[in-house]
Formats: structure tokens, C-alpha cells, sequence
């Protein structure tokens, strides 16, 4: 960790001198983060409990009672951010650009407070046309219309979320934008891991499009659809070689409008296999041969809805944010669903927010109240007999921006 600091050190001198004396180089910039909260009941989350999913599910002791009925609370800063702009001289007729940031959220509670790479990419840019490549957001998740929520979390599990390493390419047309993106898998995979995608032989793929029009009251409005196949195993438990696949796909529609006072942003998530962006749903067993132990698989569908609407005051801002999902099953009878979320019926989350800023320092204050619904699991993938718990998150973050 010392070591890495003075590497982090280092590049931001030279960088900067290097920018200076260059005309172009790296320029720095990010936040310090404190997180202060407290949750009604133990949750499922990320990161000591930082990055908030839905509460736990009822864990009954022999009197019956509710083990995960027990509030916590935490304080935590790694969400602190470091993010590194870098320009350059023009290649291949096109303008160049590049973003590398880290922050201190890590990859696991193992090693929570390490460095971490968020985002590292290059760009170039011609008059109509973008080609990127390295790890950014995913595609399913619009920078021009995302929840404004002071949780990190970000509207998840009702907000695709995921960062991937990709290759995408964008093109406009006057306010119209057109993208294609092939995308892997890194810190957020599908239920058995990363190499599900990988050994399918065949990136992740997507397409979107958005229109934009920036009068009196801003308008971005977009689809997109994201579809992948994932190859569960290699062999069978019977030492049979396995080549049976699973593809899903998942579709997006989105709009935002910004007046002076006001933004209201509005979105709606329709597909499957949504475990690799921190989605509920994800693929089962339909079925098995019983000398060979040969399995076909079927992707589970969900969907889910947000909508986010805030001030626009440069000193005070207030907001609400609202997100519902659903677990939709399989469309034919299955012998197992796969992965930790298949129990889980619905989310709905309601958070207001009140946030001030002054200078290069922000305070935030966020009621978050999650509900999920916890059943069993039918023949065709769907939640039965569901059973309601909730958790009330009260968070208050302040922040220092450079």
C-alpha cells in the first residue's frame, strides 16, 4: 500500500510538469469521501455495507426470532477518488484523449482500502466519429442519465451497473448518436464468474442510440439493447466434455429533461441474465441427461423501472429517487436456477435527498428505504410466497473536491 502511494506520488508530479512543459499531459482531479451511515437491519451489500444492494432475507434462530433484525452502522472514506485526464497530439487524423482512475473501494472486503481501477481508456475523436477503448462504464449504464443518488450504489439493482473492458464506436448525426460496443466481463460478472463469457468464445455485445437537443429544456432521450452468451461449464460432473451455452439479452429505454430549475430522468430495464450488472435475475437448468449429465439451460427474465428527479440550485439541491424490479422467471419449466439472487421476488426503493454545496465542499443527507420480497422458487423460475423485510439506510456524506 506505501509503496503504491509513492508510485501515485510520483506520476502526479511528473504528470503535471509534463503537462506543463508539453502542452499536454495528465490533469488531475477526483474527491475526498466520507460516508457516515446507519441501516435498520443487516443488508446485502458491498464493501463493509457501503455499497448498498436490498436488505437480508429473514435468518430465523430456534425461537423463531430474526437474527438479521439487528440494525449497524459505518464509517468509511473509500470511496475517495483520483481521476487523471490525459490529452495528446492528434494520430490518424483523429483528436486524442484518454481517462485513468482509482479509487479506494478495492475488489473485495479482503482488501477494502486498496487501490482500485475504476476507469482507463483512450479515445480518438474525428469530426463525426468516436473510437474508444479500455474499461469504462458499461453500456447499459448512460452518463447522461443516471440517478443523481448520494448512496454509491447509484439506483442498483434498478440502474445496470458495471464497469467492463471494451471496444466501442460512436457516430453522430446531427443530435443523434449511434454506438456499438464489444464488451468482457471484470469486477462485476455473471452468476459463476467471468470465465462464463470468456470460454463462450464471443464478447458481450450492444447497440443504443440517443437523440439530444440542448434548448431551453434539455432533452436526451435513448434505446439500447445488450445481448450475451455464457458457456456454464467445460465438463460435466460424469468427465463428459460441455458445450452447452446460455444467451440472454437485455433492452433499455431512458429520457431525461433538464429545465433551468429542475431535472426529471426517467428509465425502464426489459431482459435477462442481469446478474453481471447487479441485477436479480439470472439463468437455470431446464434440463439434465441423467447418464451424461449433459444440461440445457434457460436465462431468467426480469425487469425494472427508476425514476430520479432533483433542483438544480448551485447551493442547495433536493431530489427523490424511486426503483422497482421484478423477478419475471423462465419461459418454460426449469429444474434449478442458478446463483444467490434467485429467491428474491421484487425490490422497491424510495430515497430523498438533500444536498449543499459551498465552494470546493459538499454536504449530502440521504433516507434510503429498500423493501424486498423473499420466496421460493416454482417450476418456471418464479417467486412464490414472498415475504416482505425492509431496511431504512440513513446516510449523510461530505465531500472536499480538487
Amino acid at each position: 500500500m506505501k509503496r503504491g502511494l509513492i508510485t501515485l506520488i510520483v506520476i502526479l508530479i511528473v504528470g503535471g510538469l509534463f503537462a506543463q512543459d508539453n502542452k499536454f499531459g495528465i490533469k488531475f482531479s477526483g474527491f475526498v469521501k466520507n460516508d457516515f451511515f446507519f441501516d435498520s437491519r443487516q443488508t446485502v451489500a458491498a464493501r463493509e455495507g457501503h455499497f448498498l444492494l436490498w436488505p437480508a432475507a429473514e435468518n430465523l434462530d430456534a425461537n423463531g426470532e430474526d437474527i438479521n433484525a439487528k440494525s449497524s452502522f459505518n464509517f468509511l472514506a473509500v470511496q475517495s477518488r483520483l481521476t487523471g485526464k490525459i490529452s495528446g497530439p492528434d494520430a490518424f487524423g483523429a483528436k486524442t484523449s484518454g481517462v485513468i482512475g482509482a479509487d479506494f473501494f478495492a475488489q473485495s472486503n479482503d482488501n477494502i482500502n486498496l487501490l482500485r481501477l475504476r476507469h482507463a481508456y483512450g479515445k480518438l475523436n474525428w469530426e463525426n466519429t468516436e473510437l474508444l477503448f479500455g474499461q469504462t462504464w458499461n453500456p447499459m449504464f448512460v452518463t447522461g442519465c443516471f440517478p443523481g443518488t448520494v448512496s454509491f450504489n447509484t439506483g442498483t439493482p434498478f440502474q445496470p451497473f458495471a464497469r467492463n473492458p471494451q471496444v466501442k464506436i460512436t457516430h453522430k448525426i446531427g443530435g443523434l448518436k449511434v454506438a456499438a460496443t464489444a464488451f468482457s466481463q471484470r469486477d462485476y460478472v455473471s452468476a459463476g464468474g467471468s470465465s462464463l463469457l470468456r470460454n463462450s468464445s464471443t464478447p458481450a455485445l450492444h447497440l443504443g442510440a440517443s437523440f439530444e437537443n440542448k434548448g431551453n429544456i434539455e432533452i436526451l432521450a435513448g434505446v439500447g439493447a445488450s445481448y450475451q452468451t455464457l458457456v456454464p461449464r467445460l465438463v460435466t460432473d460424469m468427465n463428459f466434455v460441455a458445450n452447452e451455452n446460455v444467451s440472454g439479452y437485455l433492452t433499455q429505454v431512458y429520457f431525461k429533461a433538464k429545465a433551468s430549475k429542475l431535472t426529471f430522468k426517467v428509465e425502464g430495464n426489459y431482459g435477462q441474465n442481469t446478474y453481471d450488472v447487479l441485477g436479480i435475475s439470472s439463468f437455470a437448468i431446464q434440463s439434465m441427461d441423467p447418464d451424461t449429465d449433459h444440461r440445457e439451460y434457460l436465462p431468467i427474465n426480469s425487469m425494472s423501472v427508476w425514476s430520479d428527479i432533483h433542483t438544480n440550485g448551485s447551493k442547495v439541491q433536493v431530489g427523490l429517487f424511486g426503483g422497482y424490479t421484478k423477478n419475471l422467471g423462465a419461459s418454460e419449466s426449469v429444474l434449478a436456477v442458478m446463483g444467490g439472487r434467485s429467491n428474491i421476488d421484487f425490490v422497491y426503493r424510495v430515497a430523498p435527498r438533500v444536498i449543499f454545496n459551498s465552494g470546493k465542499m459538499r454536504f449530502a443527507f440521504e433516507v434510503e428505504y429498500t423493501t424486498a420480497g423473499f420466496g421460493t422458487i416454482n417450476n418456471m423460475g418464479v417467486v412464490e410466497n414472498a415475504t416482505d423485510v425492509s431496511n431504512l439506510r440513513l446516510l449523510l456524506a461530505a465531500y472536499y473536491f480538487f
